[in-house]
């Protein structure tokens, strides 16, 4: 999970990025509100933290113009403790708010809460060595060229991406691709494999789907 935390305060931000770190986020600070905004609007984050009193552009006008575009859970942190204010932010798109001074255990605990309501993304693009995969458009490419699969074999490709560098069993391909379960002495997913391998791998000096023997299969550039 990767958090954006804006804040002018460098001890502050610094404390909150090392603290949001060790407890195992990915965490990059901004410290003024157009660095803040341009960071947000060019990087995915699953979370931004936000203060409210920012040179360059203060936290109002920042989820205003973000909440155009973006629906990232915010969290404000402000010293401005009045009603009016906290309306004010939640109605401008907050997703809640938090006032200084705050123990670092609250702040973690609302930080979780509203990353377990944020859903999962699926990245749109898989990319490994020179294949690319772009999921929108069902295209594959591979140094540029583009690759016909059917959609077994896209299905296919796209679930050893998703795991890349583990070892998928014949049993979990076949139940995750064709939503059933074959007796174990069935070949169908080796046959698939090896289709596949034939328009990935053939032709190229780089191999990119391996066999691990007894186990299944795995892809991935370079395999011990």
């Amino acid at each position: 999970m990767r958090i954006l935390i804006i804040e002018d305060e460098v001890k502050s931000a610094d404390y909150l990025q090392k603290g949001l770190t060790e407890s195992g986020y990915q965490v990059e600070v901004a410290y003024n509100g157009v660095d803040g905004f341009h960071l947000s609007r060019n990087s995915d984050f699953d979370l931004l933290i936000l203060d409210v009193m920012l040179p360059g552009m203060d936290g109002w006008s920042f989820i205003r113009k973000f909440r155009e575009t973006h629906q990232t859970p915010v969290l404000f942190l402000t010293a401005r403790d009045a009603i009016e204010d906290r309306v004010k932010g939640l109605e401008l798109g907050a997703d809640d708010y938090l006032v200084k001074p705050f123990s670092y255990a609250e702040l973690l605990a609302r930080v979780r809460t509203l990353l377990r309501r944020t859903p999962l993304r699926e990245p749109d693009v898989f990319r490994l060595a020179d294949l690319e995969m772009d999921l929108l458009r069902r295209r594959v490419t591979r140094q540029g060229q583009r690759i016909e699969l059917t959609n077994k074999e896209f299905a296919l490709l796209q679930l050893l991406l998703q795991h890349q560098g583990q070892v998928l069993s014949r049993t979990r391909i076949a139940s995750q691709v064709w939503d059933m379960n074959f007796d174990s002495d069935t070949n169908v997913v080796d046959v698939a494999i090896r289709r596949l391998r034939a328009k990935i791998d053939d032709g190229y000096d780089t191999k990119l789907i391996q066999t691990v023997r007894g186990m299944g299969y795995r892809i991935e550039e370079d395999a011990a």
